[in-house]
This record gives C-alpha cells, structure tokens and sequence, in this order.
C-alpha cells in the first residue's frame, strides 16, 4: 500500500475496520468510492456524519433515537404493559417486521459474559428491573440470541424479575425449525427446542 497516497490509504484502513470487511475489501471500497463522481460519493460521507452527529439512544427504552425519544416509545397506538427485550437495537428490525410485535422495547446493549467481563450492571439490566418496578408492565418477552450469553441473559432477567415482580409473565421467544427446513439438517438442541415448543393444529 506504499504506493498509494496517504488519504487513499488512510480510507481504507478505515473501511478494513468496519465488521466484516477485510483488507481486499476494503481495497475494492475505496477504488469503488474514488470511481464514484461526487456528488454521489460526498452523500456517503455526508450520511456518516449526520448519523454521528444527530442519532443517540432513546432515554426510554435505548433503542436509536432522534431527540429524546425514540419514535416507538413515542407512539401511544404501542402496548406500553407489554416489553420485549433484545439485545441490541439492530434486533428489533426484524421483530417489528413480522408485525405481530405491538409493545414495546428495552435493549440491553449486549449480553452478560463474566468471562469477558461483562456483569449485569454493564449493561442495562437495572434500568429494565427499575423500568418494570415503576407498574403497568404485565408481560417481559425475552428477546435475546440463542447463543451461550444470550440464554445466561435470559435466566438472569428471568430470575430478578420473578424475584423483584413476581405479577409480571416472564416469557422467551420460541425457537425451533426454520419454515423450509429439512429435518435431517436440524441440530439436536434446535429439533428438541421445537418439540418442546410444540401446539395442537
């Protein structure tokens, strides 16, 4: 990369440190946005730094909001007793459309993992058990990934509140075979999980 010039190889050491994108990756960006004409590269650049400088979290829930508030917590046509919490704020885009979801968020910004230190003060578990406390929530749907952290989450949330509020239904997302799926692909835990989480037709 000695070859190129600083602001070339500035651009893309930055895009290398985007998720997912590697080295030849980042290559292939860059030349791609120096081929771009200007006024369809300058927009790029112009959305990064209107997303940095006006989007923050919702003082509500902390999904991403413009302003105080995000636009769900805003909306009073929402079920307000009813929370589903997630992980991160990307994981309500596909609850919401599947359109059966009509409550509300919480989003933790992570999950718990004591090996990487991360406890449940260092993400938003108190402010979910405070939010909960304060009344008018009847239900918790527990949103979180079906990965190691995200079910030790689940247990964890499910414990506090059952021992804090009682009164309110504590509940996970059902997991089991994707719509299409063979059942000769499907692994034990997921195939189990379905036959657990089987219903009359």
């Amino acid at each position: 990369m000695s070859s190129l010039s600083p602001p070339v190889n500035r651009l893309i050491t930055e895009l290398a440190r985007l998720p997912g994108v590697g080295q030849r990756t980042a290559q292939r960006l860059a030349f791609y946005i120096l081929r771009l004409p200007p006024d369809e590269a300058l927009p790029l650049a112009d959305a990064i730094r209107e997303v940095k400088e006006t989007v923050g979290l919702c003082e509500i829930c902390f999904n991403l909001a413009v302003g105080p508030r995000c636009r769900i917590c805003e909306d009073a046509r929402r079920d307000a007793s009813v929370l589903c919490v997630v992980e991160e704020p990307s994981d309500i885009l596909p609850i919401e459309r599947t359109n059966e979801f009509s409550g509300r968020y919480h989003v933790l910004g992570g999950a718990l993992s004591p090996i990487d230190g991360v406890d449940p003060e260092d993400i938003r578990i108190p402010e979910l058990i405070t939010r909960v406390g304060e009344g008018g929530v009847r239900e918790v749907v527990v949103a979180t990934n079906s990965t190691t952290t995200g079910e030790a989450t689940a247990l964890y949330i499910a414990e506090a509140l059952r021992e804090k509020q009682p009164e309110v239904a504590v509940t996970r997302l059902a997991s089991g075979l994707p719509v299409g799926a063979d059942l000769e692909y499907a692994d034990e835990i997921t195939l189990g999980r379905a036959l657990r989480a089987r219903r009359e037709l």
